[in-house]
């Protein structure tokens, strides 16, 4: 693949509606030309002790920002037209299907592709986590869990295997 979107989410709690962040890498002609952070106010807006834990976001981080939509805005226009990757596709794609409806917005039924179900069947590893696969793919991911360092690793990942 020479042209798409990596994307990865963090969640505020174990709803799929609360995307807190969110990180996307473009790629056009198997470069990156493009990368895109942000923090979202998550609905419902609180965080557990668990996913605080992961990626170190609190609500003090992000009860200022923009919802869903004031972000998605700054985002649609730049991945229009690619298909997305992500590394565990279908938690990515189920969180972003998951605020879409939330907000009432119209989803655009944007493909997916997916680096964690690539990477099982063409790689021989001990696991198949993000920082496992990346690694393999020489890509040195040193801020796992932070939204934007993930897509970055996805998209190396995906540069060498899809």
């Amino acid at each position: 693949m020479q042209d798409f979107a990596a994307i990865d989410f963090e969640t505020a709690n174990g709803q799929r509606t609360s995307v807190c962040s969110v990180g996307i890498v473009i790629v056009r002609g198997g470069e990156i030309v493009d990368r895109f952070y942000s923090l979202i106010q998550p609905t419902p807006n609180y965080y557990t002790y668990w996913t605080t834990r992961i990626h170190g976001l609190t609500r003090r981080d992000t009860d200022r920002q923009p919802d869903f939509p004031g972000v998605w805005a700054r985002i649609q226009d730049r991945i229009a037209g690619l298909p997305l990757v992500a590394h565990n596709r279908p938690f990515d794609e189920s969180c972003l299907k998951a605020v879409f409806e939330e907000y009432g917005m119209e989803y655009p039924g944007y493909e997916f592709k997916c680096t964690l179900a690539a990477s099982r069947r063409c790689m021989r590893l001990p696991n198949y986590q993000l920082h496992t696969v990346a690694a393999a793919c020489g890509y040195d991911l040193t801020n796992h869990h932070h939204a934007l360092a993930d897509a970055e690793a996805c998209a190396a990942i995906a540069m060498k295997i899809l």
